[in-house]
């Protein structure tokens, strides 16, 4: 009798014990949630529709949910498909639309020469960073955040997060300039580098990392020349272009991560840089050399010294590499 009822003790303790690991139970929801939340909602900033509409609010568990849900199936006023349906906050979902329109439209019709036509991207859920049990809770348990793992065109092709960071020219440049479209818009965006839970999928959310809401996080550091908003690009989306597979621009240079935790630093970034061709038409061109009446005799043979004897080789020394470090640059913990 006093075995079951203490086996049946022990049991509901461990459950308990399970569900606190799960979620921060001592977490507090911060008060600028629902302020920022409200303040969306009574500016009218999101436009319902047939494919976005209100839900009721979600309540927990714990300190999870939103006071005004909506629930999206497509964006952009219909034109975007979404590969599953959305759950979203006003303020998230606001600059979710507007990030479509600035950036990654215009970068595909750059790049592609034709539109995004479906997103593969997930959102709400009640859960800690990174699907960690027991750490801080996720934005994503707010409705404030969005993670991005594809994009499919027009046309049918689909650009992954995971394979077309370091995928064809193209694919590269868009995802690169669809990552800093991102960073001017949310306070925490992480792409492929920046720590090793985000090599398949770009996060973005709206975090306040400080009392203020003014300090960002975008990572990872990228070298990289985003053509939106130049001449070049202003020319190449006026008009349309085919809908081929197109090459980056040949002045977009691919990026090198500043901190590479993967070690795939491209080969052709360690070059020297070749000098601008203003520095090269000012050089004095160099006159050729008069024929001499010599040229043509042949040359005596010169004797050469026999070769040194070399010694045997050693046998190599035993090396072991130092273990690769994958954790973020910068970052004192995992984030999101």
């Amino acid at each position: 009798m006093w075995r079951s009822v203490f086996a049946f003790s022990a049991l509901t303790l461990f459950g308990a014990g399970l569900t606190g690991c799960a979620l921060n139970k001592f977490e507090q929801r911060e008060a600028w949630r629902d302020q920022t939340e409200q303040a969306c909602n009574a500016k009218r900033l999101v436009e319902t529709t047939e494919f976005v509409t209100p839900s009721k609010e979600i309540s927990g568990p714990g300190v999870c949910g939103m006071l005004q849900p909506y629930r999206v199936t497509r964006l952009g006023k219909g034109t975007v498909a979404l590969k599953q349906r959305v759950t979203l906050a006003c303020p998230a979902l606001t600059e979710a639309e507007a990030w479509l329109a600035d950036t990654i439209q215009p970068a595909a019709n750059l790049y592609f020469g034709q539109p995004v036509a479906e997103i593969n991207a997930g959102t709400y859920a009640c859960r800690g960073r990174n699907n960690q049990a027991g750490a801080k809770l996720s934005e994503h348990s707010f409705g404030n955040a969005v993670d991005i793992m594809s994009f499919k065109l027009a046309d049918g092709y689909v650009i992954t997060v995971k394979g077309g960071w370091r995928g064809t020219e193209a694919e590269q440049a868009f995802l690169r300039e669809v990552f800093l479209g991102a960073c001017a818009r949310f306070s925490t965006v992480l792409a492929p580098g920046s720590n090793v839970f985000h090599y398949d999928h770009i996060h973005v959310d709206l975090a306040r990392h400080d009392p203020r809401g003014l300090r960002r996080i975008c990572q990872p550091l990228i070298k990289f020349v985003p053509q939106l908003g130049t001449d070049a690009a202003a020319r190449a989306t006026a008009r349309p272009r085919p809908p081929e597979r197109l090459p980056a621009p040949p002045q977009a240079p691919i990026d090198v991560e500043e901190d590479d935790p993967y070690g795939v630093t491209p080969m052709s970034a360690r070059q020297p840089a070749r000098p601008p061709a203003s520095q090269l038409a000012q050089a004095p061109a160099r006159a050729p050399a008069p024929p001499t009446a010599y040229a043509a005799a042949p040359r005596a043979p010169v004797a050469r010294p026999p070769a040194p004897r070399v010694a045997a080789a050693l046998p190599p020394e035993d090396f072991a590499p130092e273990p690769l470090s994958l954790a973020a640059p910068g970052l004192s913990e995992p984030i999101y």
